[in-house]
């Protein structure tokens, strides 16, 4: 390899250019072929299979033919026999209004058909071929289902094709290569080998009054008129160095005496002077290496002497404290670093006493926001005196994680004590509405069993009836009634909201997610006791378009239940009453998307607060009030889980509006499409 390299860089000028060229249009022409064979073949692959499937298929799909091939398993054998000769095809399967496969048909090597259509879906998911499920109608009864599998070997055509395109390009890049070259040869190489026979000329003659021709106006013809100014100026100088040749034989001699005595000094003051530069040069090094080192790392490192003053500053310690080396450098570190002042006396006992101090979290500014720090001072000993090293961790990531832990498992244990709540809440509204459920049965006159005990008894049942309608009794069963009712709904609603998603992605109807939202936010103790959300209009505009999305039901309410808390909020903290307060629910078909929107008329936020709404721990609101995990919970739940968007537009002092963006389709349903 080394030999190689080592000949190519010995190469004439000319040669090497040359040679740039052959390799550049050698690589152009490789990956133009590898172009074209790419594009050939994905245009192959996915778009003409597919389109020659389809197209197979829309012919099979027709009444006659479809109901003829789904009578019989024979039929069907018959029907798919021919296409054998269809040469794109691999195989095929047809499969009746039941889900049954009736015949199948393998060209080539046999393929693993699912022998049901319910799982069509899963064993498409992992084929690499093109496939085409097609629809096949029947008269009164569910249509039966076609299934195509692509060939994924190519026509032989496409190798000619590729085979005659290669050989055109190769054909034409020689001849570029050809002309280029001769352009290279007359242009550049030629110049130069005429300015090169001069220079060896010259070099072998000495004889500088030879001259370049001038040539072209490029850089070679201006070489060429640098080597003649440079040939004009050595003549020049040779004869001026003939005259001081004469005159320095004179001083030769009286210089040589001097010289001789001179030399040994001067050899001895040339070792000494290379020793100790060499021993400068590691000392250099070594303190270079060890400030990078140090420079590396991500705390800031401080080093003090026994008096408190700087020694050691990393860049850590002054993007930190905003003071540069050289201002830090031999300071006090109080005024290098004035928010240690502080722990000055952690510092000096640190120094005195030799201990490790440790400082577990303390609060600085860092630009606009605030930051926690871990201190740690460690004393330092050694043959150069005493002091202390600090180390300075930025600790705000670690520290808001395991905030997000805490929170993370009080909110799980809330959500299994309402779990809990719900079931023992269930047991006694089941026995209250069993209960007036038979208490308006036994008050019923129609039953045969309530005449005959007021027979018994000797009262009339039309009297007692009259009296009951006269006090209303049936209306208040009536009350208490739909009361259990409505109670069993919201606890029903608590349970399924409280347990844990299992992220099934299922078919959701929009309306119905939102309108159960709507009644849990309606019902909430707190809603109800700080916002009054029952008395805030509530506007729905959905689209009748939108069908069902995919989405886990459970956590797109916990969504819409945040902002609808959220919208509740904005409408109370405002201070203008004459417009009242409004939420508009909305649904839009704006594919591949599904958009709800939950736009609200309350304070609005600026733009500052806009930006960091879906950090987490991020909030506004009181202390007590709100742990600032609800949207960014919720962006999670839509980005992540969902694989949507979410995003937020307001304007301060008129309102806010949060859009939601859910794929019309489940992750992966398209690429298997």
């Amino acid at each position: 390899m080394t030999s190689l390299r080592q000949r190519l860089d010995n190469l004439p000028v000319g040669r090497k250019l040359l040679a740039a060229l052959l390799i550049l249009l050698a690589t152009v022409m490789l990956v133009a072929n590898l172009a074209f064979i790419s594009a050939a073949y994905w245009i192959s692959q996915e778009s003409v299979a597919p389109q020659a499937l389809q197209t197979l298929g829309k012919l099979i799909a027709t009444p006659e033919l479809s109901r003829h091939a789904l009578s019989s398993p024979e039929a069907a054998r018959k029907v798919l026999e021919r296409l054998e000769g269809y040469a794109p095809l691999r195989a095929a399967a047809l499969y009746n209004s039941t889900g049954v496969r009736l015949a199948e048909l393998q060209l080539g090597q046999p393929l693993n058909l699912p022998s049901r259509s319910e799982e069509l879906a899963h064993w498409r998911l992992a084929e690499f071929r093109a496939t085409q499920l097609i629809d096949l109608p029947q008269p009164g009864k569910a249509p039966g289902r076609l299934l195509l599998v692509a060939s994924s070997e190519l026509p032989g055509a496409f190798y000619t094709g590729t085979l005659t395109a290669s050989a055109v390009i190769l054909a034409f890049s020689v001849v570029l290569w050809a002309l280029i070259a001769r352009q290279v040869r007359r242009l550049i190489t030629r110049p130069i080998r005429r300015l090169e026979e001069l220079s060896r000329q010259v070099t072998r003659e000495e004889n500088y009054s030879l001259r370049a021709a001038r040539g072209n106006r490029d850089e070679i013809g201006s070489l060429a008129d640098a080597f003649n100014t440079m040939l004009s100026r050595i003549e020049a100088r040779e004869q001026q160095l003939k005259r001081a040749r004469d005159d320095a034989e004179s001083a030769f001699s009286q210089a040589q005496s001097l010289a001789e005595e001179t030399r040994h000094s001067n050899r001895k003051l040339e070792l000494e002077v290379q020793v100790r530069s060499k021993i400068e040069k590691k000392l250099t090094g070594f303190q270079n290496y060890l400030n990078n080192i140090i420079d590396s790392m991500p705390s800031a490192l401080i080093a003090l002497d026994d008096q408190l003053y700087v020694t050691q500053w990393n860049q850590e310690a002054s993007a930190l404290s905003g003071t540069p080396l050289d201002e830090a450098l031999n300071q006090p570190v109080f005024l290098a670093f004035p928010p240690l002042k502080p722990f000055l006396a952690q510092l000096k006992r640190t120094a005195d006493h030799h201990r490790v101090e440790k400082i577990e979290r303390v609060t600085w500014r860092k630009g606009e926001e605030a930051h926690h720090y871990a201190l740690t001072f460690y004393p330092l000993m050694g043959a150069g005196g005493r002091g202390v090293v600090i180390r300075i961790d930025d600790i705000t990531q670690r520290l808001s994680l395991e905030e997000m832990m805490v929170q993370s498992e009080k909110m799980l244990s809330v959500g299994g004590l309402a779990a809990g709540m719900a079931h023992e809440i269930n047991n006694p509204l089941g026995a209250i509405l069993h209960n007036v459920q038979n208490i308006r049965r036994r008050l019923s006159p129609e039953l045969a069993k309530n005449q005959d005990i007021a027979v018994e008894v000797g009262i009339a049942l039309d009297d007692v009836t009259a009296y009951l309608d006269a006090r209303e009794i049936p209306q208040l069963l009536e009350g208490i009634a739909q009361a259990g009712s409505r109670a069993a709904k919201i606890v029903s609603h608590m349970l399924a909201f409280s347990r844990r998603s299992n992220r099934q992605l299922a078919p959701c109807q929009l309306p119905v997610l939102i309108d159960q939202a709507l009644e849990i936010a309606g019902n909430d103790f707190d809603l109800t006791e700080s916002f009054d959300f029952k008395a805030i209009a509530i506007e729905r505009d959905f689209d009748p378009s939108l069908g069902p999305i995919p989405a886990t039901a459970n956590e797109m309410e916990q969504v819409l239940l945040n902002l609808l808390k959220n919208a509740a909020q904005a409408i109370h903290l405002r201070d203008d009453d004459s417009e009242p307060g409004r939420i508009v629910l909305r649904t839009r078909l704006n594919p591949p998307w599904a958009e709800i929107q939950v736009e609200d008329n309350g304070i609005g936020m600026p733009e500052l607060v806009r930006k960091r709404i879906f950090e987490p721990f991020f909030t506004t609101k009181e202390v007590g009030q709100g742990t600032g995990l609800g949207l960014s919970v919720s962006y999670f739940i839509v980005t992540n889980n969902h694989k949507g968007q979410m995003e937020v537009q307001s304007t301060q002092g008129q309102g806010t509006c949060f859009t939601l963006r859910l794929p019309l389709t489940a992750p992966g349903e398209n690429a298997s499409n």
